[in-house]
């Protein structure tokens, strides 16, 4: 298969360079990638200045790489539009610094860059790993992307669905398998931290700890209890529940 690989952890990141070193034993691949960090940027795209895309060499790795001063999805358009010539099977977005668990898929640029290539009706998987302050490792996660992007192949995954992957961080040996769930609920007990300027201007940093809802069959309650979580979206956000209902108000 050809392969585009993105990320939103950037060019360098640890994560991005496992993940090309397990799939390019198989297949093409091509990576297009912020050149800087661009986590929780959501969808967000450049409007306003031209993108620069730098032609770079990612040591110890055989595939073409580019990267791009701008968002995740970004990179997904310009790699679609102007990069890459021939047809691209499947679009894989990662492996991201930290999960992408239910609501937080609204945030995330990783999320959002496999979104984008959903919309050009390209097949794509998000990949996310669990870390630590002390602890960030890759090879489990890569191979699992691998495992993932070969059931997807044989069962001709569909060209508008992104599969959300999290992977916990546990020994290989220690993870309980794969659920393909639905996304649960999370929310954050925000605080902003106030910083008082040399000009006495205010700043303020976000700071706050995440609460994840009881919801049964959910991707934050499997991931806790060591499964590997597969949650398919979709970008069409229509809430076909109350659809009818809210054309009876006018």
């Amino acid at each position: 298969m050809r392969l585009l690989i993105t990320n939103d952890d950037g060019i360098n990141a640890k994560g991005i360079y496992a993940l090309v070193k397990e799939l390019e034993k198989n297949h093409e691949v091509i990576v297009v990638a912020p050149d800087n960090e661009r986590s929780a940027c959501g969808h967000s795209i450049t409007l306003t200045r031209p993108l620069v895309v730098r032609e770079v060499k990612l040591d110890g790795l055989i595939s073409k790489a580019y990267s791009v001063d701008g968002t995740p999805a970004d990179c997904v358009k310009i790699a679609i539009s102007k990069l890459i010539d021939e047809k691209i099977d499947m679009v894989i977005s990662g492996i991201n610094k930290g999960i992408n668990l239910g609501t937080d898929v609204l945030y995330s640029g990783t999320v959002s860059a496999a979104i984008e290539a959903a919309i050009y009706k390209i097949s794509s998987i998000a990949i996310s790993m669990e870390v630590t302050k002390d602890i960030e490792t890759y090879e489990t996660a890569a191979k699992y992307a691998n495992e993932i992007l070969q059931k997807a192949q044989e069962n001709n995954m569909e060209s508008d669905i992104v599969l959300n992957v999290n992977i916990p961080l546990l020994q290989e040996n220690e993870i309980k398998g794969i659920k393909v769930c639905k996304i649960g609920s999370r929310l954050y007990n925000n605080c902003y931290i106030e910083t008082i300027g040399e000009n006495n201007e205010k700043s303020y940093e976000i700071k706050g700890k995440v609460k994840d809802f009881q919801e049964d069959d959910s991707d934050t309650i499997y991931f806790k209890e060591g499964y590997v979580t597969v949650t398919p979206l979709h970008y069409d956000l229509t809430n076909f529940k109350i659809l009818n209902k809210v054309s009876q108000w006018f």
